[in-house]
């Protein structure tokens, strides 16, 4: 193993902490003694190395008068041990490897850096649980308890660089033997420890059950309990290494009084009365937790600190204040968007986020979709968007919009306007479920034929969403079905029921983020009508980003002599993805969707079409920046050759 740039292993990240917080598992005999600080920068003499500095400061004093050491170029050989987690950990322990390109030496440093390391190795060894192991460091085959090691460094050529190897007799493993909590703990704190006499002596499990106890026990409703790291005693003799916990458990105790700062325009009533905790209830930091990430929720506050008293109380309860830094108030946002079909999406929107100082809010959007294949003028969207949290209850909301759009499309022109008012209710983390009354008015121009509609609907939707993150989900499903039962007012009366279900699920596959299977699957229908005695913008359409890639948005399906959309009743959708990230925050996806659209007639019924492509992802902070190109795998007559998606955020 030689010296270069890696990346640490979890192994190795936990050793470097462990040396920076300077606390080790000491060899020491059959002595009790808990993790002993080490000072890594400290240089402790042995007689043998007592003697070898001093001659090496007599050979500097004498070689070069006052003049600074040369630097030594040199080259770092690590021995592998055959367990390649405690490679990685003295690979990245090593300051001879770290620093020997940004900090180069001169024979003494060199020396030096060397017998730091040596301390270093043992460390690492330790903390790997082998408290027998030895170390051999050699600089061009010279010990470092050479008394001529220095005068033979400072009198070797530049090149080649010095060979530095470490070589290492790793020993027996040891392992744990009595496993002890010292004093009273609750039975669930005391299994929480995890730690089984016989398993390997690793200070990583050691350490990482130190924190589990002190967790279960502030869990368990002791707040100010601490466990410091246990005491340690290793017995030679046998190869093993007690290890004695000693928590202070602390007093019980509740939740106390509960106080609010930092809050600006927020009204602290609706914060206490949306509280999911309150005074008397038993006080466990998960709970407290629990408490702070919703609030945060809420879109008002930029941090939330969740502050708990230094002492509990004469009518045992600590008390707790939340920490609040509010949000500015007003936000401005800007997009843009481009597909071949769609042309150049632009959008502008204002938002207050805490209209009456309840968390209310104001959304104002403004948006035009200018040129694209699928387009044939210039369309507009503006949006009016008022959300109430907790409305009546505790997580429910009311959202009232109002939505004026103009679009002309191939397959009809539209102008409308669209009133909601709809409930949206949180039933679990990732239940959620919204009723509503939803009314249009809107003008429609298709194929030469205008007619006026007035719809009023009532829109009913279930979703599930275990992602965690809209933009770039890599696990979970995503799930929603939805029922709108709908009447169209004129001088013909047309009662219809659009319903939909959608799904999404993500795998995965090498479990660290990178490369991600994508499924997406879409089914729905309008049973009992035909497709004329729906209005054009109410039917089904395929083709477009949603759907199927590479097909022109809306052009799958059903459709007039001369070739526009007609739209159909039916609708079946699905889609296969593979993302994988490249290199730093680029990443590439392959990508196979297919889809059919019918009228009449049942969801699988249609001709299916498929389209195939690759993409490009950057990844941000706030989401990927999305590049698609796609191309149709049976390209209809008249349609285009491929497409291309530009986009923030992942396609689904």
């Amino acid at each position: 193993m030689t010296g270069s740039a890696r990346r640490p292993g979890p192994a190795a990240a936990f050793c470097r902490k462990m040396l920076a917080a300077r606390a080790v598992l000491l060899p020491l005999s059959a002595t009790p003694l808990a993790l002993t600080p080490l000072v890594p920068t400290s240089l402790v003499l042995t007689p043998l190395a007592a003697t070898s500095l001093t001659a090496a400061l007599a050979v500097a004093l004498t070689a070069g008068g006052a003049r600074a050491a040369d630097p030594q170029p040199y080259d770092v050989t690590l021995t592998p041990t055959g367990n390649s987690a405690l490679d990685t950990a003295l690979h990245d322990s090593s300051s001879l490897i770290s620093l020997r390109e940004s900090a180069p030496v001169g024979a003494f440093a060199l020396t030096e850096r060397a017998r730091q390391d040596e301390q270093r190795f043992r460390t690492v060894l330790n903390s790997f649980g082998y408290y027998k192991a030895t170390v051999t460091l050699t600089v061009n085959g010279h010990a470092l308890d050479d008394p001529n090691l220095y005068a033979q460094i400072d009198s070797m050529p530049a090149q080649p660089p010095a060979a530095v190897v470490a070589r290492f007799d790793l020993g027996p493993q040891f392992t744990l033997g009595r496993v002890d909590i010292s004093g009273t703990v609750p039975e669930n704190s005391r299994k929480s420890l995890a730690l089984a006499s016989g398993q390997p002596a690793l200070a990583a499990d050691v350490l990482a059950a130190q924190g589990r106890l002190q967790g279960a026990l502030r869990e368990d409703g002791y707040p100010l309990a601490q466990v410091p790291v246990p005491v340690a005693t290793l017995r030679l003799d046998r190869n093993q290494l007690d290890v004695d916990f000693q928590p202070d458990v602390g007093p019980k105790a509740d939740i106390g009084p509960i106080d609010f700062s930092g809050l600006k325009r927020m009204n602290a009533d609706f914060i206490r009365e949306r509280l999911t905790i309150h005074q008397g209830q038993l006080y466990q930091p998960s709970a407290v937790e629990a408490a702070r990430t919703d609030l945060l929720s809420l879109g008002v506050f930029s941090t939330v600190r969740a502050v708990p008293g230094t002492a509990v109380n004469a009518d045992g309860q600590l008390p707790l204040t939340f920490d609040f830094t509010e949000r500015p108030r007003h936000l401005v946002d800007m997009g843009i968007s481009y597909s071949t079909d769609l042309g150049v999406g632009y959008s502008v929107g204002w938002h207050d986020r805490n209209l009456f100082g309840n968390a209310e809010q104001l959304n104002l959007t403004a948006a035009a979709q200018l040129g694209g294949t699928a387009v044939t003028k210039p369309g507009y969207n503006f949006l009016a968007q008022f959300i109430k949290p907790d409305f009546l209850r505790r997580d429910q909301g009311l959202e009232v919009s109002l939505n004026a759009l103009k679009q002309s499309l191939k397959a009809y022109d539209q102008t409308a306007l669209i009133e909601r008012v709809q409930i949206n209710r949180r039933l679990t983390t990732f239940w959620t479920v919204s009723v509503g009354v939803e009314g249009i008015q809107e003008r429609i121009e298709q194929e030469g034929v205008s007619r006026t509609y007035n719809l009023v609907g009532v829109p009913l939707t279930v979703s599930y969403d275990s992602t965690g993150n809209p933009f770039n989900p890599t696990h979970g499903i995503k799930a929603s079905v939805y029922v709108r039962p709908t009447e169209s007012l004129g001088s013909k009366n047309t009662a219809f029921v659009i319903m939909q279900a959608t799904g999404s699920t993500y795998f995965d596959l090498l479990g660290n983020g990178n490369t991600i299977l994508a499924l997406r699957g879409l089914v729905g229908g309008i049973p009992g009508v035909s497709t004329f005695e729906i209005p054009p913008d109410q039917r089904f359409y395929a083709g477009g980003t949603a759907t199927v890639r590479g097909y022109r948005f809306q052009s799958l399906g059903p459709q007039f002599p001369d070739g526009n959309p007609t739209g159909g009743t039916s609708i079946t959708a699905g889609t296969v993805e593979l993302r994988q990230k490249v290199w730093g925050n680029f990443g590439a996806v392959v990508f196979l969707d297919t889809g059919q659209v019918t009228a009449p007639g049942q969801p699988f019924s249609g001709s299916w079409h498929a389209g195939a492509g690759a993409g490009a992802r950057y990844y941000t902070p706030i989401g990927p920046i999305r590049l698609d190109v796609a191309v149709p795998l049976n390209k209809l007559p008249g349609g285009d050759s491929f497409a291309v998606y530009v986009g923030l955020g992942q396609a689904f």
